[in-house]
């Protein structure tokens, strides 16, 4: 009760201090992310394709061995074909009947049908081989390509981060402290309006009679109000909270 207490003798003008004072170390923190730009996410999406074409290298290779395998089986049999048919033309020699003979030839003719069956299909086998390789070749040079767009945008990320993390981590300290001065329902207020504007900006002052966030007009009586601080008063435009330029000034 004591801390609502302490809270609600916070004069509002010191209230909207606090809050502009928050945006303008945010609004640093944001640049900051503005430098960096969509480097972590150009890196981090040239990571996912490299392993993404890792994986298609592994599945062709794979199925290269796999092919391999069936061309070197097909070969096996075209030998072990010729090998029966050798056997089956010797036993020829000794056959005494038509039916023995007949059977034989038929044993012959089916050995170099399966021997044509295998060079057509190692055939097939080899031309399939022969595309694998082709995609092989083309992948490998993409991924190339690709870790040397990689390496080049790691290295710029890295001279940014050098520049810009020391800053960052000092404005985020400052912006916690910050924070701490602030009542909770401001504070969720204020979250609210900066994820709803790209800009993130939530707290504005009024320049030239107009909104600093979506520069549409704010009437006279409107300005005389907010100079006075004695309420919390938002765009009805865009619905920042707008601050005098003499904010600053404000003691506490």
């Amino acid at each position: 009760m004591a801390k609502a207490k302490a809270t609600s003798e916070v004069p509002i003008g010191l209230k909207l201090k606090q809050l502009y004072e928050l945006q303008t170390i945010d609004s640093e923190i944001d640049q900051i992310h503005v430098v960096k730009g969509e480097l972590p996410i150009i890196v981090s999406d040239l990571e996912d394709e490299i392993s993404g074409l890792n994986t298609r290298v592994n599945k062709l290779e794979t199925s290269k061995k796999e092919l391999d395998g069936e061309h070197s089986n097909h070969k096996s049999n075209i030998k072990a074909a010729e090998d029966a048919i050798k056997k089956y033309e010797k036993q020829l020699d000794g056959v005494k009947n038509n039916r023995e003979y007949d059977a034989l030839n038929k044993e012959i003719n089916l050995q170099r049908l399966e021997i044509q069956l295998s060079e057509k299909k190692m055939k097939e086998i080899t031309e399939q081989v022969k595309a694998k390789k082709t995609t092989l070749e083309a992948v490998n040079e993409k991924i190339a390509a690709k870790k040397a767009e990689l390496d080049e945008k790691k290295e710029e990320l890295s001279k940014i981060l050098e520049k810009t993390d020391k800053e960052e981590a000092t404005l985020v300290s400052k912006s916690e402290k910050s924070r701490k001065k602030i009542e909770e329902r401001l504070l969720h207020a204020y979250d609210t309006i900066r994820k709803r504007y790209r800009n993130g900006l939530a707290v504005v002052m009024v320049k030239r009679n107009a909104c600093g966030g979506c520069f549409n007009q704010t009437p006279p009586q409107v300005q005389l109000e907010i100079g006075l601080r004695k309420k919390i008063i938002a765009c009805e435009h865009c619905g920042r909270v707008l601050v005098d330029d003499q904010i600053h000034e404000v003691e506490g």
